[in-house]
């Protein structure tokens, strides 16, 4: 998904699961934000370069594709944007085959109750991280967050069904600098590589942005599909992203007690429903400005336009970076990657590594980060069972 449905949608989520403005506004961008937050950003404000939850196109180019990098790779795509749908699916074929198919993205997995689970009781920003992994559960499912081309690469036969009911051929290009055009029906998208780990084979990269785009209704034949017909309904599946993102958000906040997997809150946006299907449906490469309007409309407020840098002078003056705004969001982030890293491990799947990598001078930083947010958690879970056991007297 694109900024579009991560900060404008999310905004929108969090409004009606209950949030106050300010509180919806930070979830947003806390959404928003995992889609600019790489090395390269942390770097500029001091912190650790393993909080990174994205990789753009030159911070690829730099990556050496032996073990260790595939793992970093791994961490990152997988964690955010790519979460994997079963870790123990069963299925034919070699180990490595084995291994890269059970990180095949799906939606209402195991991982994504823990994911949302991690973020209770967390700062709002914190809480826009689960909103992302979530949402891109929907757009990315059948993608994996690991270079593979047995698994990622797309072939001429990628239709998509147009409004009138009739199917045209996607046509994909590797084209530096052109947009993409849905009238014609022409998408920008990486170029072939026969390498299985080519880094042109990350995710949805073969397919371009098309998978992230809600108007998208398509059909096409993966190799780990035994290239049989798989049919792709964005419209159905940003619906159900929305509704889920607010069950998801109301138990965040409190109000509902468990998040269960399955589970839409279709009811909380009842009287906007056919506004925001055909904001879904609308074929438009940005749908900001249709989210935008109907933020504004239903909760009385402005709602600001996203700015990836807001937060950064607070962090890079503050002599607490842990109590700002991005020094939350990083150890978010923290605790998000080695939740996944740890439990791609614990399946006895290598491609991800076993935790979380230590490099150069953040070393220290990151350890305590992650010891302070451990800290936190002790904290937390010692009161809730005080809390608990005087409830029991």
């Amino acid at each position: 998904m694109q900024v579009d449905f991560h900060y404008y949608a999310t905004y929108a989520a969090a409004g009606f699961a209950g949030f106050t403005p300010a509180e919806m506004r930070e979830i947003a961008e806390g959404a928003a934000l995992i889609d600019f937050f790489n090395a390269a950003y942390l770097v500029k404000i001091g912190g650790p370069t393993e909080a990174a939850t994205t990789q753009f196109q030159l911070d690829l180019a730099d990556m050496t594709l032996n073990r260790q990098g595939i793992q970093e790779i791994t961490q990152i795509w997988s964690s955010f944007h790519f979460l994997p749908g079963d870790l123990y699916a069963e299925v034919k074929g070699t180990r490595w085959y084995r291994r890269k198919y059970r990180l095949i993205c799906n939606t209402n997995s195991d991982l994504l109750v823990k994911t949302v689970e991690l973020a209770k009781g967390r700062a709002p920003m914190v809480m826009g991280i689960a909103m992302h992994v979530l949402a891109d559960t929907w757009a990315h499912r059948y993608f994996a967050g690991t270079p593979s081309l047995v698994i990622n690469n797309t072939n001429r036969y990628f239709y998509e069904e147009m409004p009138d009911g009739t199917q045209k051929q996607v046509k994909f290009k590797h084209a530096l600098g052109v947009p993409d055009d849905p009238d014609r029906g022409f998408y920008i998208n990486s170029p072939y590589q026969s390498n299985e780990r080519s880094i042109m084979n990350l995710g949805h990269g073969r397919a371009g942005h098309f998978p992230d785009y809600s108007f998208a209704v398509y059909s096409y034949l993966p190799a780990w599909g035994g290239y049989g017909k798989i049919r792709k309904d964005n419209p159905s599946d940003f619906y159900h992203a929305f509704g889920q993102m607010i069950h998801a958000l109301k138990y965040l906040r409190g109000e509902i007690p468990e998040f269960k997997k399955d589970t839409y809150d279709f009811e909380a946006f009842a009287p906007y429903d056919q506004r925001i299907r055909e904001i879904i449906r609308r074929r438009q490469l940005w749908a900001s400005d249709d989210w935008k309007q109907l933020g504004e409309e239903v909760f009385g407020e402005e709602i600001p336009d996203f700015q990836a840098d807001r937060h950064q002078e607070e962090y890079m003056t503050s002599r607490d970076h842990g109590n700002t705004w991005l020094g939350q969001f990083i150890l978010g982030a923290l605790r998000q990657k080695r939740m996944v890293t740890e439990e791609i491990a614990a399946s006895g799947n290598p491609l991800a590594g076993k935790t979380l990598y230590l490099t150069g001078s953040s070393v220290q930083l990151q350890r305590d980060a992650l010891s302070k947010a451990d800290a936190e958690d002790v904290r937390k879970a010692g009161s809730a069972e005080q809390g608990k056991g005087a409830k029991d007297q």
